[in-house]
């Protein structure tokens, strides 16, 4: 799933983004993969908890860059991370009260390979244009 054009210059950032679309495409094939559900239950909690963790750290890393840079599009940004947090731990109440089932992970893989995709392609993409062009 990781494309080199998703990069955005910045070591750190970039080396976060390919993580997360490793552990996306794991999951997608995990879920999509052959199998009993019972055998791939294990890796959607994994993924799950994983998700609720790891973009927490990785939005407070890119936004932290953001100030450092002065980056224009930060409010609008952190935005946009809140509401995806907000998204993944809605996923993780309704997976709590209505149970692990193979169809509503299907759904959740979908919505997280959707978000990372254009957020990374569209939108973080902007913070690499702006350091490009000498923002700072």
């Amino acid at each position: 799933m990781w494309k080199e054009m998703y990069r955005i210059g910045v070591d750190k950032i970039d080396e976060q983004h390919q993580e997360l679309f490793r552990r996306v495409e794991e999951f997608l094939r995990a879920v999509k993969g052959a199998g009993q559900w019972e055998e791939k239950l294990a890796k959607v909690k994994d993924t799950l908890a994983f998700m609720q963790g790891y973009v927490v750290e990785h939005f407070q890393n890119e936004e932290e860059y953001q100030r450092e840079i002065n980056y224009p599009g930060y409010e609008q940004h952190h935005k946009i991370h809140e509401e995806f947090k907000f998204e993944v731990n809605k996923y993780a109440q309704k997976f709590a009260e209505k149970g692990y089932t193979e169809e509503f992970a299907q759904e959740f893989a979908g919505k997280l390979m959707t978000w990372l995709i254009n957020h990374v392609a569209m939108t973080d993409q902007k913070i690499g244009q702006y350091v490009r062009k000498g923002g700072q």
